[in-house]
């Protein structure tokens, strides 16, 4: 069985702690981005299903997030966090060279991969990703988060566990879990988010890359009514979506899961097979 290792680097306001799972001579790299409130170990699962499919997978702990360093869940500058995702790419491509490297982004982390997939493709380097998925997604922003901003203070409005998933031992664990926010947003990090959502909308889209939209169809934390518009402003040439029915939020950990993560690793193992050196 694969056990995730740990590591760290200086990231942009803090120690990033950063979970690495691996296989014996892995032909890819896949960047986990997670979401607002959680870490990496979450993802558990989906990194081990990943690494049965030869892939090397890395994910953070964003700042103020799980073991990395920061207040927690505080973010003045969501842009300090897309830094510390490129310092973790960086790393990653140094570790494996030559090897194709896709990111997948949830929720708040689909905001993240997407703001760096936009700064990249500014880069003269250019983007550098064989693909990208993107689930549940909040880059269309979520009107109730919105108008948390609106009041003073705001109110202690935690994640509903209920909203993440169909299968209730999901949100039991979520519940439970130390290391998972379980108090109210804060200010800042709010406004760093929106702020984010409006650098999207304004930033180029995703070009040559390949993308998959991976969404619940009644994901109450990224609306369809939001994130649909946001996707198709951004989508590039070769996209594809799955909307799963009747999920909730966390499609990765919803009742349908063993299909989500087959749409998924059967979407990377095309175009990272596609982008591998020939040998």
């Amino acid at each position: 069985m694969t056990e995730a290792s740990e590591w760290q680097i200086a990231g942009s306001r803090g120690k990033i702690v950063v979970h690495e799972w691996s296989g014996e001579q892995p032909r890819s790299v896949v960047v986990i981005v997670h979401g607002y409130g959680e870490h990496a170990g979450r993802y558990d699962h989906v990194a081990k299903a990943l690494v049965a499919e030869g892939a090397a997978v890395y994910a953070p702990d964003h700042l103020g997030h799980g073991r990395s360093g920061g207040e927690r869940v505080l973010i003045e500058d969501l842009e300090d966090v897309v830094t510390d995702l490129d310092e973790v790419v960086r790393k990653a491509r140094a570790d494996r060279p030559g090897l194709p490297v896709a990111l997948i982004g949830h929720s708040m982390g689909g905001i993240i991969a997407t703001r760096y997939v936009q700064r990249r493709a500014a880069d003269p380097e250019g983007n550098q990703l064989a693909a990208l998925v993107l689930s549940g997604p909040v880059i269309g922003g979520n009107p109730g988060f919105q108008m948390l901003l609106s009041m003073d203070p705001i109110p202690e409005v935690p994640i509903d566990p209920a909203t993440l998933s169909r299968d209730p031992a999901v949100g039991e664990a979520y519940a439970a879990d130390e290391l998972v926010w379980h108090g109210a947003f804060k200010r800042e990090t709010l406004e760093a988010l929106f702020r984010a959502i409006d650098e999207i909308a304004a930033g180029p889209g995703f070009g040559s890359l390949p993308t998959l939209w991976i969404h619940g169809e009644l994901d109450a934390l990224a609306p369809m009514e939001q994130t649909r518009p946001a996707v198709e402003r951004v989508k590039g040439d070769v996209f594809e979506e799955r909307v799963y029915e009747g999920a909730q939020h966390e499609v990765f950990n919803e009742t349908n899961k063993d299909e989500v993560l087959a749409d998924v690793t059967g979407f990377l193992r095309t175009h990272l097979q596609t982008a591998a050196p020939a040998t």
